[in-house]
């Protein structure tokens, strides 16, 4: 199966977080974790919502800003502080009855291999570990904190046709 066809059948997505939405970490002198995210992709976050696609956010962190961002962009499924990430994703998909071929799976590091190996989709950042490069179906051209997740929504929304339309231009 091409990309392309594997594209078209994808109507969930599951986003690790640090070193996907985010590049560094920050910590101030009393312990608080801060990261930088990039614009774009929250915009490509809550447009994918509003085209009826499933989101989850899984991430062995714990940081309250984290589910603030991303209930912010609409984000209903948000795991934190996961230890095995391929439990979470099983129970998202069930959630929504979705199967692995209907996902795409973007992380970076060996946490994230054991369920983009299952993955319809698995995709990473430009700057990912090289053993999730190796078995990555879709690198972004992007790095981390710099638009991947934007990168790769959009091209799963443009091969279905549902990029760019009269719900574009509003939050």
């Amino acid at each position: 199966m091409t990309l392309l066809e594997k594209m078209k059948k994808i109507k969930a997505f599951v986003f690790d977080v640090d070193g996907v939405f985010s590049h560094n970490i920050y910590i101030n002198s009393i312990g608080e974790q801060w990261r930088s995210m990039n614009t774009k992709d929250g915009y490509a976050i809550q447009y994918a919502i509003k085209k009826n696609y499933y989101i989850a956010i899984i991430t062995g962190a714990y940081c309250e800003g984290i589910k603030i961002r991303f209930n912010g962009l609409g984000v209903k499924d948000i795991y934190l502080q996961v230890p095995k990430k391929i439990m979470a994703v099983e129970d998202f998909l069930k959630k929504y009855n979705l199967d692995y071929s209907e996902l795409l799976y973007m992380g970076d590091d060996i946490p994230d291999y054991e369920p983009m190996l299952k993955a319809g989709i698995a995709s990473c950042p430009s700057d990912a570990a090289n053993e999730i490069k190796q078995i990555a179906t879709l690198i972004s051209s992007y790095k981390g904190g710099e638009g991947c997740v934007r990168d790769v929504i959009e091209k799963v929304l443009k091969s279905q046709n549902n990029w760019f339309d009269k719900d574009s231009f509003e939050w």
